[in-house]
């Protein structure tokens, strides 16, 4: 599968290394120059165990590379991941800033495409910001229905630094929120290699199973400072 990752932070870099490790075709985006060359050196743009390594294969057998061209990226791709962050502002919501450019970008380059593409957010949102936020700009700048004219699917990342290999290997499970189910079905096929219950919902759903999960973490690490 041809794939575009948006955002080379400790997400995307980790996709980028074990998706071309599977076999598939990746193309690295992200406004930081000093990232993508890093990643077209074969280098690890974040400290992680083992991520180089597949890094380098990756950009030794063609598989992988970076740019910061995001159209170029977007066009030579079938679905694109963003994994930008979504810093938390003073007020204790998330920045959805870089999630509307990236979205912004790929809307305009759908606009002029005759081909099914298919977005997946993997940036941790709160549930209703993929239907309220991310769809209404891929429609207004691509002129498109999502659904219909492109897919649209949440895929939240349950990594943890240091064993990030381990967990995106072997993840605890693989949670996909479609818009539609030909959405879901890409990301099934993608990851059909993978020893892990799927679970397929609707949008909402996938957002909050994440964000819960995320919560459940923290009070437990909390609890544990406590404790000590």
């Amino acid at each position: 599968m041809r794939i575009s990752i948006f955002g080379l932070g400790y997400v995307g870099a980790v996709c980028a290394g074990c998706l071309t490790a599977r076999g598939h075709d990746v193309i690295g985006v992200d406004v930081s120059k000093t990232k993508i060359d890093l990643i077209n050196q074969g280098k690890s743009p974040i400290v992680e165990p083992g991520l180089e390594a597949l890094l380098q294969q990756g950009i030794a057998n063609g598989r992988l590379r970076g740019t910061t061209d995001f159209a170029e990226a977007i066009r030579a791709s079938d679905v694109s991941m963003i994994c930008v962050g979504t810093p938390s502002k003073k007020n204790g919501d998330l920045g959805l800033e870089y999630i509307e450019s990236v979205c912004r970008e790929i809307g305009y380059v759908l606009r002029d495409s005759e081909r099914r593409h298919t977005i997946v957010v993997r940036s941790t949102v709160l549930p209703g910001t993929v239907k309220n936020v991310v769809i209404p700009i891929l429609e207004e700048c691509s002129g498109k229905k999502a659904g219909v004219d492109f897919g649209v699917a949440v895929n939240p990342e349950f990594l943890r630094e240091s064993t990030a290999i381990k967990d995106y290997d072997h993840p605890p499970m693989t949670v996909i929120g479609e818009l539609d189910s030909a959405s879901g079905d890409v990301l099934q096929a993608l990851y059909e290699e993978l020893d892990a219950p799927v679970i397929r919902k609707p949008i909402e759903v996938a957002e909050m199973i994440k964000y819960t999960c995320n919560v459940w973490h923290a009070d437990r690490k909390s609890t544990r400072l406590n404790s000590s």
